[in-house]
């Protein structure tokens, strides 16, 4: 078992989306392996997938190479086919490069991702009975230092304001590495308390789940 501790951890955004790759089909297996003609992707790139799978869909992954016109989908387990029914996951992928750490972070705290039950009442019952329908929004929140002349600062504003998605890497000390996509926000007003650094507020909110990798 390995150990993770969050001293030395980073954070990096992307908003360079390669043009997208059609994902012609997607097997059933562990790690799934897509089939795109000609897709340019070499082992430990990372690409968007979009899917016909939900819970496979707006995910990041990474790559292996197979082929010439086939890749793994390294993190995806596909085997269950009541869950991702067979000849349905086909879609598209797009690399992610240029990733831009996020300067002078101080913590990050996550919430969310945890199965979301609805609870039925039975007049012929006197318990109730909870049964699970979905999963709840993953949500990440977070603070960083104030430096309103940085200028990655300053671009994470224009994300915000702006609403673009965003690819997300967490990297943590010991080789780590998780990825995700979804919403980047960060606020213009700074924190004031004495004996400690100015400071703003970050927040994440992921559209799917976060794809982790040990060292």
């Amino acid at each position: 078992m390995d150990f993770y501790f969050p001293e030395g951890s980073k954070l990096y955004y992307s908003t360079t989306f390669a043009a997208a790759k059609t994902v012609s089909a997607v097997s059933n297996a562990n790690p799934a392996l897509a089939t795109s003609t000609s897709h340019g992707y070499s082992d430990g790139d990372v690409v968007l997938f979009t899917s016909g799978w939900e819970d496979a869909s707006l995910n990041v992954y990474k790559v292996d190479q197979q082929s010439a016109d086939t890749f793994q989908l390294l993190g995806l387990d596909s085997s269950d086919t009541d869950w991702y029914a067979a000849g349905t996951g086909t879609g598209t992928a797009e690399k992610l490069s240029s990733w831009v750490e996020i300067p002078g972070l101080l913590t990050l705290t996550a919430s969310g991702g945890d199965p979301r039950y609805t609870q039925i009442d039975l007049l012929a019952k006197r318990n109730s009975i909870s049964v699970p329908t979905g999963f709840n929004p993953t949500n990440i929140a977070g603070t960083m230092v104030w430096d309103p002349a940085d200028a990655t600062y300053l671009a994470m504003l224009n994300i915000a304001r702006t609403l673009t998605p965003v690819g997300i890497k967490m990297v943590m000390a010991g080789g780590a590495v998780a990825y995700a996509y979804g919403s980047l926000s960060v606020s213009e007003v700074p924190s004031f308390t004495r004996n400690q650094v100015n400071q703003v507020q970050l927040a994440l909110s992921l559209r799917n789940r976060l794809i982790s990798y040990g060292s």
